[in-house]
């Protein structure tokens, strides 16, 4: 397994929108080992192939407390949605920059595991939400985009800022 380089907002490839999983072979159970490997050293709660610039639809998520409930969730499509939740975001690939974003409370998924079998998982709270925020970056969507034009120019601002201080170190 191999730590991989997380893209940062605004970063163009995490625009790239990303292709089906067609071939469930030994590279696609790589894939989704080093995403995980990733997103629990980063640390995270969820990892999408498009932030570690593989434009490919595959998501790990584990929203549990001792990271021992890995999810996932290839070529994922929501088939229902209800309710709404609004709540504090953050993002992999936006460190450090956290805003409420509004998402749907509870979600029906159909999608693959890594080795292709269907299955339908239905989720609510902080995994229903992670689900949407994760494939909203298969559609090349970073959750900064649901906020203001001024709010996105201060986060850029932010970031171009701390990408100065940490060349400057």
């Amino acid at each position: 397994m191999a730590l991989l380089p997380i893209l940062e907002y605004p970063d163009p490839r995490l625009k790239k929108i990303a292709t089906p999983v067609t071939a469930f072979d030994s590279a696609i159970k790589r894939l989704v080992d080093d995403m995980a490997e990733t997103m629990y050293a980063a640390p995270g709660i969820g990892l999408a192939a498009t932030q570690v610039d593989v434009h490919k639809r595959v998501i790990v998520i584990d929203v549990s407390q001792d990271k021992s409930d890995l999810k996932v969730i290839i070529n994922p499509e929501i088939v229902a949605a209800s309710g709404q939740a609004v709540g504090e975001e953050g993002c992999l690939s936006v460190p450090e920059i956290y805003d409420r974003v509004p998402r749907a409370e509870r979600v029906t998924l159909q999608a693959q595991d890594a080795s292709g079998t269907p299955y339908t998982l239905e989720a609510d709270g902080l995994l229903a939400v992670c689900i949407q925020h994760e494939m909203d970056h298969l559609q090349g969507k970073v959750f900064v985009e649901y906020l203001s034009s001024l709010k996105q120019m201060r986060v850029k601002s932010k970031l171009k800022k701390r990408a100065r201080e940490h060349r400057a170190d």
